[in-house]
């Protein structure tokens, strides 16, 4: 069963599950997981707890309920509501702590699974693409919706979603605000994976569980590269850049090790170094 943290905040539940993965849910269900200023200081303490345990190699973000983000609570607006108060002081130190928390600056060097059931659209969408392998209820539903509000989506996605889905799509979603649902998510590359109504979250776990066998080392460098080493840079500079990251991999004791477990037939040990 999942350890929960400390951390976690009224509308943001943190947890620990076999010490290597974090779980984070969006825990305000009866608002469709709107969110809140208790959401966001959740959010960013749990992106920054990833980054700073050794332990921990990868964590699944979600919602509670049958939605997993709608978006901002437009009743509110971006002030807040009574618990505002908090994450007013907090970003007298932290200026961006908001867009941290929402996977837009400062994304944690390790990857994370998003597991979607029903809605993800405004800031559930924004913040799926600063998620790395996401899995999709078959009721799920995506789309940047801020045009339609006479808003702009200043979670990244203008500059995001035309890098990992083809732009003539992507100038569609942005513009036009339109849902989009599962099965051409899908097509389109958006997410990874479809599975059956209330599966997701299961589903995702299994695959982090999955990852976790793998050479942390190794799980790291390639995490970094993905997050670094951006489309626009000549490809000689890439792949020099790509080298300074995985060379120290490959002298490591795990990738002796896992070479070495490879001939003897047996499962591989690693230790992180």
């Amino acid at each position: 069963m999942p350890t929960q943290l400390d951390i976690t905040t009224e509308h943001c539940t943190i947890e620990k599950e076999d010490d290597k993965i974090l779980i984070v849910t969006l825990n305000r269900p009866e608002k469709k997981n709107a969110l809140t200023p208790s959401m966001l200081i959740g959010m960013y303490k749990a992106w920054r707890l990833l980054d700073e345990d050794d332990n921990l190699l990868c964590a699944v973000f979600t919602g509670k309920g049958d939605t997993f983000c709608a978006g901002m609570d437009l009743k509110v607006g971006p002030e807040g509501g009574d618990d505002a108060e908090e994450i007013q002081q907090m970003m007298q130190d932290i200026p961006d702590l908001h867009w941290q928390a929402l996977l837009r600056n400062n994304r944690p060097c390790k990857p994370i699974f998003l597991a979607v059931e029903g809605y993800a659209v405004a800031g559930g969408t924004e913040m799926l693409q600063g998620t790395d392998i996401r899995i999709a209820a078959e009721d799920a539903t995506f789309g940047v919706t801020e045009v339609m509000r006479g808003l702009f989506p200043l979670g990244g996605s203008t500059i995001r979603l035309r890098r990992q889905i083809p732009y003539c799509l992507a100038a569609e979603t942005l513009l036009m605000g339109r849902h989009i649902p599962a099965e051409e998510a899908l097509k389109w590359g958006l997410i990874n994976k479809i599975v059956p109504k209330g599966k997701a979250l299961e589903e995702s776990i299994k695959m982090a569980q999955e990852l976790c066998e793998n050479a942390p080392l190794s799980i790291f460098a390639i995490t970094r590269a993905l997050r670094e080493i951006q489309e626009c840079v000549h490809e000689d500079d890439a792949m020099s850049q790509q080298d300074e990251l995985g060379w120290p991999v490959f002298a490591s004791e795990d990738s002796k090790e896992g070479m070495k477990a490879f001939k003897e037939k047996r499962k591989a040990v690693y230790k992180g170094r």
